[in-house]
């Protein structure tokens, strides 16, 4: 899975591809179900990898399907999760649910 941001920069990403030539990326939004075409700024050849630059313009806490096609030949799929949390602190309860301390105190007899 992909980690991606709503910022309106330039953002990379590395993966394996099936094929070393592709030509359009598309991402489909799995909460509205929409699919738009993205440009590809750059693209770096690894050794192993490829490394892909775009400007996406994502909405945080959703889900998309990427597809890299060559011509009608897909390529590379994954998935892409956008969010503006850091990665190593992500939380789903962010800023949602807040648990108070208290006194409370019991006890069991058994």
């Amino acid at each position: 899975m992909i980690i991606l941001t709503t910022s309106g920069v330039q953002q990379t990403f590395s993966f394996i591809p099936r094929s070393k030539t592709y030509d359009t990326m598309y991402l489909t939004d799995e909460q509205l179900n929409t699919t738009l075409e993205v440009t590809i700024e750059a693209s770096t050849v690894g050794d192993y990898y490829h490394t892909l630059s775009a400007v996406f313009s994502l909405v945080s806490n959703h889900f998309y399907k990427l597809e890299l096609k060559n011509g009608t030949d897909i390529v590379y799929k994954d998935k892409i999760f956008c969010t503006d949390q850091p990665v190593e602190t992500y939380s789903v309860n962010d800023g949602k649910y807040v648990s108070k301390p208290s006194n409370n105190e019991f006890i069991i007899y058994e």
